[in-house]
């Protein structure tokens, strides 16, 4: 596991780094892909709001008491047809309001009206589609994070919808179970479409999971948290690279939530859905927390910790244990990581234990069974970068010294074999971390040493702390075609922090 001290260090090289990345930002359009490459225009889009006047701190801290609103869970979408096999979903991206702070109404963009989004349950083995339709003023592109799916529903940076187009996205979810996500993941405007709402959780279960003891139904939380900034009005202000003034912290889309929990396991879902920030997460009193999965679904066996650690796009999933707090107490979970003051970052949510509830859950000592990593056809090394531009020059991020290019194949992967890569963070000041679509991947080695328990699973995202390097194992064996890696950090990548791979 990452020492206490080298993950507040990353956080303050968080703060440091951003600094590099300046709201006069404009991310260069990237050059024109092939017509079957592209199927919308890309936005050449400046972020609104970097121009408008600055409205001043963060008012969220002083628009909420903390641990007063009550943690919603999200909906869960029910299917508009069961027919031929697959699950289908209808879905409209609007723009809606939400009771964010108290006594405020503020715009966010949605998925059917919802914030946070709602969820999609599905099955192992059984496809769900789901028709997407834009009624946004700007294009999207809806990614599902850690899938394995066609290129055509990948939700690829330049795979656009345009405003008021439909599009159906086909998941064959020909993958074992996973708790994934959904976003937005148009170039140069994922940072503000994330941020402002469009982002879903995606519960995937196979025979493996369900046949566990593990606590379900009303007892299995999936949880997204992220940072946000108000003003005055309760609107929801965006800046890119902006997370010194973001210090609200939200738990399903509301700040500093309290929520009711009987004495008993819960399951809870983790996710850092954020854009920048780093959570380093542990309960109050320091008791113990039992991690039992990561991005890619179940760990092999279950850890014990007190902390878990989530840069954004991440997801650990977690069992509590509230039995032993007596009925009446409450304990809040905490972040240790900056930036931002402290009582306000340092605080996330509180759980208040209630009641005492019969429990017939438990966590068994084996979950599943991984297949040892084979052999690899090839090994490869990708740096991460973030370059400060010179003689007034916008900063850029790098993928092995350049910027996104739809056009460019920068990798070639034979189809059918594994490859291992090893990733660098070539900043001494900014952290980063790795994103690669289509394939769960397994992490060999973080800085030439085994990976720690929380990293022994599956992952699709990694984080790389200033100058760390990690190997990945990787089998491309499910589709063709190009795909993209990059960095999470979404600010990044909107810098041009992002490459493509031709599976082929």
């Amino acid at each position: 596991m990452v020492s206490r001290r080298r993950m507040i260090g990353a956080a303050a090289a968080t703060a440091g780094g951003v600094l590099l990345m300046r709201t006069t930002l404009r991310p260069a359009a990237p050059a024109a892909a092939p017509a079957a490459a592209v199927q919308d225009t890309a936005p050449d889009h400046t972020h609104p709001g970097a121009d408008a006047p600055d409205p001043g701190p963060d008012t969220g801290p002083a628009l909420v008491e903390k641990f007063t609103t009550t943690l919603p869970v999200p909906p869960v979408l029910s299917p508009v047809s069961t027919d031929g096999g697959a699950d289908t979903y209808a879905v409209t991206m609007l723009r809606s309001f939400a009771r964010i702070v108290p006594g405020h109404r503020t715009e966010v963009l949605t998925y059917n009206g919802a914030f946070p989004g709602p969820v999609i349950r599905a099955r192992s083995g059984r496809p769900v589609i789901v028709r997407q339709t834009n009624l946004l003023d700007d294009a999207v592109s809806v990614h599902l994070h850690g899938s394995k799916v066609p290129v055509a529903s990948d939700g690829g940076p330049m795979n656009l919808l345009g405003a008021g187009a439909t599009r159906t996205y086909t998941y064959p979810n020909d993958q074992p179970h996973a708790s994934l996500w959904f976003h937005d993941h148009a170039h140069h405007m994922e940072s503000e479409h994330v941020y402002r709402g469009l982002a879903g959780t995606y519960l995937l279960t196979d025979e493996t999971e369900r046949a566990l003891p593990l606590p379900s139904g009303r007892y299995d939380l999936p949880i997204a948290l992220r940072d946000a900034r108000f003003d005055a009005s309760g609107t929801l202000v965006y800046r890119m690279d902006d997370p010194f003034n973001r210090t609200t912290i939200l738990a399903n889309g509301r700040p500093w939530p309290k929520v009711e929990v009987a004495a008993r396991r819960y399951r809870l879902r983790l996710l850092n859905s954020s854009n920048l920030r780093f959570f380093s997460l542990r309960l109050a009193d320091g008791g113990p927390i039992t991690q039992i999965g990561s991005d890619g679904g179940l760990l092999e066996r279950p850890h014990t910790t007190d902390t878990v650690d989530l840069s954004p796009g991440e997801r650990a999933d977690v069992v509590i244990d509230f039995s032993r707090y007596p009925v009446g107490s409450t304990v809040v979970l905490t972040n240790s990581l900056p930036p931002g003051p402290p009582e306000h970052v340092g605080q996330v949510m509180r759980f208040d234990i209630t009641r005492a509830a019969a429990d017939p859950s438990s966590v068994p000592d084996r979950l599943r069974t991984l297949p040892a990593p084979g052999p690899a056809a090839r090994e490869r090394t990708v740096v991460l970068k973030v370059e400060e531009g010179t003689g007034g020059a916008a900063p850029r991020g790098l993928i092995d010294g350049r910027t996104y290019d739809p056009a460019r194949v920068d990798a070639a992967v034979a189809f059918g074999t594994s490859e291992i890569w090893t990733v660098v963070n070539a900043n001494t000041d900014v952290p980063h971390n790795f994103h690669l679509h289509l394939v769960q991947f397994r992490v060999l080695e973080r800085n030439g040493k085994a990976p720690g328990p929380e990293e022994s699973g599956l992952k699709d995202t990694v984080r790389l702390l200033p100058g760390e390097s990690v190997r990945l194992h990787a089998t491309f064996d499910s589709y063709r075609g190009r795909y993209p890696y990059h960095c999470h950090l979404l600010d990044h990548s909107a810098m041009g922090m992002m490459a493509q791979m031709e599976i082929a």
